[in-house]
């Protein structure tokens, strides 16, 4: 099983998203995939970095927002024409 370290950092957040973003070729599940991991690390952040709990967790917000463009609208919240 791996270790695997979580950034404790806004810095350290960053660098790690660079690190794990997907090609430009990639499909639209891995670069949803993409930006909501790095919403969760940044709401990890935010809880550990104090000095940018603020801008952490905007980034967390940004990165779900752009999460949501690759992610198709669900049918179950599309209402059918009367």
């Amino acid at each position: 099983m791996e270790n695997k370290v979580e950034p404790a950092t806004l810095h350290a957040a960053h660098a790690s998203a660079i690190t794990r973003r997907p090609t430009s070729g990639a499909t639209r599940s891995a670069w949803a995939a993409f930006h909501l991991a790095n919403a969760r690390i940044y709401r990890t952040v935010a809880d550990h970095d104090r000095w940018h709990h603020h801008e952490a967790l905007y980034w967390a917000g940004y990165e779900e927002r752009q999460a949501a463009r690759f992610c198709p609208p669900s049918d179950e919240n599309q209402s059918e024409p009367d």
